[in-house]
């Protein structure tokens, strides 16, 4: 299993815009969160490990968020052709399996996670109210066999202190996971 961490786009960063659809082709953009005191932006797929792992911890802290006005949208960035695991039709299922109720987004393209420089499956994003990047890295310390709970404890600390119009914590851990799977000659220039 590897083991890729994410690339800690720098804060302050501006959210990189995006329109993507579901996949029953509902299209979902950026915009659409102009009202959320926050956004949390996840790139994800459907076979990785790291992200099976926290699978039911992430619908709670969706579901969590929404409840409290804050948007929540997952992207998969994943190239379908290489790994059909990942193709819209299994992120319908999976999305339902797992029981998220944001958006889960298809980035056939792969030019959203360049923008984000996503380099990992589960990799995370904060933007505050003015759609500025705040928190980026880490769900929790949980991993697949580290026998630590899944709690989202980094992510939930950084969403309540946006919230409470505090900072984030200046602690942020990388992300860890699977690297992204891009199309042959798509790499980007930040990943080795």
């Amino acid at each position: 299993m590897a083991r890729t961490p994410s690339t800690m786009l720098p804060l302050g960063t501006t959210a990189p815009e995006f329109s993507l659809p579901d996949p029953a082709g509902k299209v979902v953009s950026l915009e659409d969160y102009d009202d959320a005191p926050a956004l949390v932006v996840a790139f994800i797929c459907n076979h990785c490990p790291f992200v099976k792992h926290i699978r039911e911890g992430l619908a709670r802290f969706g579901s969590d968020c929404e409840e409290r006005g804050v948007g929540v949208v997952a992207i998969s960035s994943n190239d379908v052709e290489k790994y059909p695991a990942d193709s819209p039709e299994a992120m319908a299922r999976e999305a339902k399996a797992a029981g998220y109720t944001f958006p889960y987004l298809f980035d056939e393209s792969q030019e959203v996670a360049k923008a984000y420089r996503a380099a990992c499956t589960p990799d995370f994003y904060l933007f505050d109210g003015k759609r500025k990047l705040v928190y980026r890295g880490q769900f929790d310390e949980s991993r697949p066999g580290n026998n630590v709970p899944v709690t989202g404890k980094d992510l939930r600390t950084a969403v309540d202190a946006v919230l409470e119009g505090k900072p984030a914590p200046d602690d942020q851990t990388p992300s860890l996971g699977c690297n992204i799977k891009w199309k042959p000659g798509n790499e980007p220039d930040y990943v080795s």
